[in-house]
C-alpha cells in the first residue's frame, strides 16, 4: 500500500473528529466515563500551574501508563510518539542517543538532544552551552511526562524549540512499597529495575535501581546503561518542602555500529561501518548529580522556590573519525572530557490580591556555570594512545533573569507575558602549545527573548489560544569546538541562532466522548545552526542563513466504549531554507529552496488503547511517515515506512492481597518491515542510513509489593 493511499485512508480518522469539534490534545492515559466529569490536568512547565485547557500553548501530557504499561521504558520514542508536532527518530544506537525534533528544532543533531530544554523534577539536563543528556532518566521511574511544543526561550533560555519536562514517581501513601520489573527481549536485550517507595510522617523517599544490557540486532551496537536514583523528601511545615534528589549513571560500553550507505543497507543492513568497527567506537560515561529544592507556599497562595544543583561527568569516547592526516585503517581518535557542572534558580509566584482575576507574576533568575577538561588523542582500535592531538579547558557561565505575568481578567480569558535576557559566556584555554599556536579565546552571547499569549474559552468544545515568541540558540561547546582542521580552540565563525515563532490553535472536549487539539504555527530562523560535514561519526557546523518552519498539528481522541479509546494524530512539516550558501574556494553553491533534511513532510499515527477489563489491557500503534531528506543538496532521499510499522502490547496487572502481579509481552514491527530508523545528516560518502531493526520481541513482568 502506497503512503498516499495510507495517509488518505488515515487522514479522515484524524481530520473529521475535529470538523466534528472531536479529539485529544494530551495522552493523559485517563478513562472518560459517561457518569463522570472528565477534568485535564495541570501543566507546570509553563512556569505557573495552569489548567491544560487555558494554556496558550501547545502543551501534552503523557502520564505514567503510557510510558510504562507493557513498554521496554527503554528511550523517548516509547513515551512521545502519539504527541503530533514531535518526532523522535529511534538510531538504535545507544553511543548517540535518539534524535528528538520539536517543530524542526534539534532534527540535526549529531548526538545527544539539541534545541530542547530538558528538565528532571525541575532539574535542568541541559547545559549552558544547550545541549542535552539523558543519562540520569529512568523512563521505568518516570510518573508523567509534560511537553511544551514551540520556543522556550522567555521562559528556560537557550533553546529554540520547546521544553521536556520529565517528573519521577513520588513515594506512594503506604509505609513501604517494593517492586521488581524484569524484561527480556530479542536480540540479547534484557532490564530490570527496582522500585522502593517508603514514608513515615513527614518523611517520604523513594530509590530506584537499574540495568539494561543489549547486544542490538547491529554489530558493533552492544550497550550496558546502569541507573541509580534517590528522593528524599520532608515537609517541613504545611507549606513548606525540601526536596534532595541523587542520581547516578554508569555506562561503561555503548558501542557506536555508525551509518550506512544505501548500499550497505540494501546487502546488510545489520552491519556496521568498516571504520567504526576497526576504531573501536565506543562511549565510556560515568555521571553523578545532586539537587536540593527548598518551596514554599504561603497563605495567600504566593509560591517561593530556591533549588541547587551539581553534577559530575567522566567520558571516555573512542571515535572513528582520523586523525587530521591519517589514513591508517585502525587508528582514531579518542575524546577524554572531564565535566564540572553547577547551577541554581530562584523564583517566586506572586498573587496581586486575593482577587481570582487580579494578574499572578513570577519571576526569578538562573545561573549555571560548566567546565570540560577536554583531551583529544590518537587511538589504535579503541584504544589511547599518548599523542595528544587536543588539550583545553572550556567554561560556559549562563545568566538568565526572568519574568511572566498571566491575568485572568474574567472567567473565559487568560493573558500571558514574559521575558527573559541571557548572557552566555564561552572561554577556552589551549593547553596544547606544541603546534606553535594558542588558540584560547572567549565569546559572550547574550539575546533579549518575549513572549505573548492568550486563550479564550468560547464552549467546552472550543478553546482557541494564540501566541507569538522569540527564541534563541547558541552553539554547544562541541560544536565550536569541532573544526574541520582539527586545530584547538573554539570556531569563531559559528553564531547563535535566533527565531521569530507565532502560533495559532485550539483544543476542545465534545461531551465526554472525544478531544482534539489543532495547531499552525510559522518559526522564522535568523543563521540557523546546520551540520553541514560529517566525517566518521564526527560532525562540523556553520550557519546556514535563514530557514522558515510552517506546521500543522492536529491529534484526536474518541472513546467509543467506557475503557476504549482510539487516536490519532498528524503531522505536516514544511521546513525550508529560505538563504543558504555553501562558499567553496571561489565557487557558490545555491541551497535556496531546499528541504531542511532530518524531518519527514508527513507524520501520522493511530492506535488503540483497550482496557483494562478484568486486568487485561491490548495497546496497538500504527506509524506512517514520508519520506526524508538526508542531506541539505536534496539529492539523498530516504524511503519512509510507506504503509507503515505496527507495534502492539498485551499485559495483565493482577492483585492478591497486598501483592501485585503484572506480566506483559510486546512485539514491534509486527509485518517485519524493512526500514531507516534515522538519518545522519551530510554523512561522508553518502553514509547516512541508521538502520531499525526488523520484528522484535520481548516479554516482562512485574511484581509488587504495598504494605498497609
Amino acid at each position: 500500500m502506497s503512503l498516499t493511499r495510507t495517509c488518505a485512508i488515515a487522514f479522515p480518522l484524524l481530520v473529521v473528529p475535529v470538523l466534528a469539534t472531536a479529539q485529544a490534545g494530551a495522552d493523559t492515559g485517563k478513562r472518560i466515563r459517561a457518569d463522570s466529569a472528565y477534568t485535564l490536568p495541570t501543566v507546570t512547565v509553563t512556569r505557573t500551574p495552569e489548567a491544560l485547557e487555558r494554556a496558550p500553548v501547545a502543551v501534552d501530557v503523557i502520564d505514567s501508563a503510557t510510558i510504562r504499561r507493557g513498554q521496554l521504558t527503554v528511550g523517548l520514542d516509547e513515551a512521545l510518539a502519539n504527541v503530533p508536532g514531535v518526532y523522535v527518530a529511534n538510531r538504535y544506537n545507544f553511543s548517540l542517543d535518539q534524535r528528538l525534533s520539536i517543530r524542526g528544532f534539534g532534527s540535526r543533531a549529531n548526538f545527544g538532544l539539541r534545541g530542547v530544554k530538558v528538565l528532571l523534577d525541575g532539574v535542568p539536563q541541559t547545559l549552558p552551552d544547550g545541549q542535552s543528556q539523558l543519562n540520569n532518566v529512568d523512563f521505568g521511574s518516570l510518573d508523567r511526562i509534560e511537553v511544551l511544543r514551540g520556543a522556550s526561550s522567555a521562559l528556560y533560555g537557550n533553546a529554540s524549540g520547546g521544553i521536556i519536562a520529565l517528573h519521577s514517581e513520588a513515594a506512594g501513601p503506604e509505609p513501604f512499597a517494593e517492586r521488581v520489573r524484569a524484561e527480556y527481549g530479542s536480540f540479547g536485550t534484557d532490564k530490570w529495575q527496582s522500585f522502593t517507595s517508603a514514608r513515615r510522617g513527614p518523611v517520604s523517599g523513594t530509590l530506584s535501581v537499574s540495568r539494561f544490557t543489549t547486544s542490538n540486532f547491529r554489530q558493533q551496537g552492544y550497550a550496558d546503561l546502569r541507573r541509580l536514583s534517590a528522593d528524599g523528601q520532608w515537609a517541613v511545615t504545611g507549606g513548606t518542602l525540601l526536596d534532595v534528589r541523587f542520581s547516578a549513571a554508569d555506562d561503561p560500553h555503548a558501542e557506536n555500529p555508525g551509518a550506512l550507505t544505501p548500499a550497505e543497507f540494501a546487502a546488510n543492513p545489520d552491519s556496521a561501518a568498516a571504520s567504526n568497527i576497526r576504531r573501536g567506537a565506543d562511549k565510556d560515561v560515568n555521571q553523578q548529580q545532586l539537587s536540593a529544592s527548598l518551596r514554599h507556599t504561603d497563605q495567600s497562595g504566593n509560591q517561593y522556590e530556591l533549588t541547587l544543583y551539581g553534577l559530575l561527568r567522566d567520558l571516555n569516547n573512542p571515535l572513528a573519525t582520523p586523525p587530521p592526516g591519517s589514513t591508517v585503517p585502525n587508528v582514531g581518535t579518542y575524546v577524554a572530557i572531564g565535566r564540572v557542572v553547577g547551577g541554581g534558580r530562584a523564583s517566586t509566584t506572586y498573587h496581586l490580591g486575593a482577587n481570582p482575576w487580579l494578574p499572578r507574576v513570577t519571576g526569578g533568575v538562573e545561573l549555571q556555570r560548566l567546565r570540560d577538561n577536554r583531551k583529544n588523542f590518537t587511538s589504535v582500535s579503541g584504544v589511547p594512545t599518548s599523542s595528544v592531538l587536543l588539550d583545553q579547558r572550556e567554561v560556559v557561565s549562563e545568566l538568565g533573569p526572568f519574568a511572566q505575568v498571566v491575568w485572568t481578567p474574567d472567567a473565559r480569558l487568560l493573558v500571558g507575558l514574559g521575558g527573559r535576557y541571557d548572557r552566555v559566556s564561552f572561554g577556552v584555554t589551549d593547553n596544547f602549545l606544541g603546534d606553535g599556536v594558542d588558540n584560547s579565546g572567549s565569546r559572550v552571547l547574550s539575546a533579549w527573548d518575549w513572549s505573548a499569549g492568550a486563550s479564550y474559552v468560547v464552549h467546552d468544545a472550543f478553546v482557541p489560544y494564540v501566541n507569538a515568541s522569540t527564541s534563541f540558540e547558541t552553539p554547544t561547546t562541541t560544536e565550536l569546538a569541532n573544526q574541520p582542521g582539527g586545530s584547538g580552540g573554539f570556531n569563531t565563525g559559528l553564531n547563535p541562532q535566533k527565531a521569530d515563532n507565532y502560533e495559532a490553535g485550539a483544543r476542545g472536549r465534545i461531551t465526554r466522548w472525544a478531544t482534539y487539539t489543532a495547531t499552525v504555527y510559522r518559526s522564522d530562523v535568523r543563521d540557523a545552526i546546520i551540520q553541514y560535514r560529517e566525517i566518521g561519526g564526527r560532525a562540523f557546523f556553520q550557519n546556514a542563513g535563514r530557514t522558515r518552519n510552517d506546521g500543522v498539528e492536529l491529534g484526536v481522541s474518541v472513546f467509543p466504549v467506557n475503557g476504549v479509546r482510539l487516536f490519532g494524530n498528524y503531522t505536516f512539516s514544511n521546513y525550508r531554507f529560505r538563504e543558504y550558501r555553501i562558499v567553496t574556494g571561489t565557487s557558490v553553491d545555491t541551497l535556496d529552496g531546499n528541504r531542511v533534511a532530518g524531518v519527514p513532510r508527513n507524520v501520522a499515527r493511530i492506535g488503540l488503547r483497550a482496557g483494562p477489563f478484568h486486568g487485561v489491557a491490548l495497546d496497538v500503534d500504527h506509524s506512517i511517515t514520508s519520506s526524508i531528506y538526508a542531506d541539505d543538496d536534496n539529492t539523498l532521499l530516504v524511503k519512509g515506512l510507506g504503509a507503515g510499522v505496527t507495534n502492539a502490547r498485551l499485559s495483565w496487572d493482577g492483585r492478591l492481597g497486598r501483592q501485585r502481579f503484572a506480566p506483559f509481552i510486546g512485539v514491534n514491527n509486527i509485518f517485519d518491515k524493512s526500514y531507516v530508523g534515522s538519518v545522519t545528516v551530510n554523512g561522508t560518502f553518502n553514509r547516512v542510513l541508521e538502520p531499525a531493526p526488523g520484528r522484535n520481541v520481548y516479554v516482562g513482568a512485574e511484581i509488587g509489593y504495598r504494605a498497609q
